[in-house]
């Protein structure tokens, strides 16, 4: 069978499915044009003709999980609407093993990314932002979920409590000794919502 032949029996959203599922079951370390053609039973010039590179390919992955994002049914009063936008975004990157990864790894100005932020930052507008503050904002929330979800979804892997513990001493850290309890890795709902309330603080 010919590339051309092969082509023909996929489309980009079975490669990206394809990859998505990759992720999911291996990390994404494992994710590549060669690995995703092998899941497919396809030759990696198939992959390619629908995505081109690799990282073409994670960027369309990463703008399929933001797609998977709900932008309807959301709360009438802007402030709780952008709360819960910032909710979902996180729920939508937790749904992906290393989906946090995967998307700020990229930079995807593709259809369903550009929905997410206009959702986004029409409702920053529509609390009464300014258009630099609004954009801003926007950037801000959207930076600390995917640092926090990204530390979430590491923590199985680095015990970064012990290391903190070990790193910090009364003597000479005072400050984060006093408050080295409330710096371990747990709790990420309740620092999710600390973090976004205060970003969105009075908007």
């Amino acid at each position: 069978m010919t590339n051309r032949q092969q082509s023909d029996r996929l489309d980009p959203a079975t490669v990206i499915r394809a990859g998505l599922d990759l992720l999911d079951e291996k990390g994404l370390d494992a994710v590549s044009t060669r690995a995703v053609a092998d899941r497919l039973g396809v030759r990696i010039n198939t992959v390619q003709w629908h995505v081109k590179t690799k990282a073409r390919m994670l960027e369309l992955m990463a703008d399929a999980v933001l797609g998977e994002i709900p932008l309807t049914d959301l709360p009438e009063a802007p402030a709780e609407r952008a709360r819960e936008l910032a909710r979902r975004f996180r729920r939508a990157l937790l749904s992906h093993r290393d989906g946090a990864a995967l998307v700020v790894g990229t930079y995807a100005a593709e259809p369903k990314t550009l929905a997410f932020a206009e959702s986004l930052v029409d409702t920053l507008l529509k609390c009464g932002l300014g258009d630099r503050e609004a954009a801003w904002t926007s950037w801000a929330v959207v930076y600390f979920a995917l640092g926090l979800t990204q530390e979430e979804q590491a923590v199985d892997h680095r015990p970064l409590g012990d290391i903190l513990a070990r790193a910090i001493s009364e003597a000479t850290h005072p400050a984060l000794h006093r408050v080295a309890g409330h710096l371990a890795p747990a709790s990420f709902d309740e620092r999710f919502e600390f973090g976004v309330a205060a970003l969105l603080a009075g908007r």
